[in-house]
């Protein structure tokens, strides 16, 4: 059975959440698990993901990749869950999951999908710092850095989340002239992604990721950028000049 538990952001002298950007993704949760909708674009970059991260935990267990389910007897912990869109498949993997979001919208969106799907996963609702959930041996953040109000507690709270031995696993848009002009004067004005849902400024890239990781004691691993062509629309690459997708662990 799913559960939620709700902390006010305000309350956290570590607060990282952004009211107006959960507010913006909240009004969106009803949509979420329509691959028509407004998340149509989450729907194409999911399977994208999933394959960099299940490589990443067959390599970083040992895993043989025809398991089934690799995360079997892990703690996964997906940060910026939205709806449950990677959550789900975490949990199909084997894992105890647990997905927190900063809007009540999605939690609630999230447990009824869930529940509908046969799934035990706990939603919680608040700021990570606060919500004191323990240590993971798989933590997720899709898409979510640049949407927080203070990137180094954001990467300090996930890195208290990570127990030793973990892995982590982070994706991100590049600040880059391409990623303005495809993401946000692009995807956003031809309505392929709402309005409102990117800032350019607060992108960052790989190098200043790896800045940030290691201030919290973490080692990034070599980024795969996340490539879109006509010919094979959305897909793994060497070019991070767009989106780009990365492991870390304890340095």
């Amino acid at each position: 059975m799913t559960n939620a538990s709700t902390i006010d952001p305000t309350t956290s002298p570590a607060a990282t959440i952004r009211p107006a950007e959960a507010a913006h993704f909240g009004k969106l949760a009803a949509e979420w698990w329509d691959p028509r909708g407004s998340s149509a674009m989450l729907h194409r970059l999911n399977p994208v993901r999933l394959a960099f991260i299940r490589d990443a935990i067959d390599m970083h267990w040992r895993c043989n990749p025809a398991e089934r389910r690799p995360l079997a007897g892990k703690r996964a912990l997906d940060v910026g869950c939205g709806a449950g869109l990677l959550a789900e498949p975490l949990a199909r993997l084997g894992a105890a999951v647990i997905g927190v979001d900063a809007a009540d919208e999605n939690i609630a969106a999230a447990q009824d999908h869930a529940a509908g799907s046969g799934l035990a996963i706990d939603y919680c609702c608040g700021d990570l710092a606060a919500l004191g959930l323990g240590q993971f041996d798989l933590v997720t953040a899709m898409e979510v850095i640049e949407h927080v109000a203070d990137k180094s507690a954001f990467v300090a709270a996930l890195q208290a989340s990570l127990a030793p031995g973990g892995l982590m696993v982070l994706s991100t848009p590049n600040r880059t002239a391409r990623s303005r002009l495809l993401l946000v004067e692009g995807a956003e004005r031809l309505g392929m992604v709402p309005r409102g849902t990117h800032h350019w400024d607060d992108f960052i890239t790989p190098d200043e990721l790896r800045d940030l990781l290691a201030d919290a004691g973490l080692a990034l691993g070599q980024p795969m950028g996340i490539a879109w062509s006509l010919g094979k629309g959305l897909h793994l690459s060497d070019d991070c000049a767009l989106n780009y997708i990365a492991t870390a662990v304890a340095a």
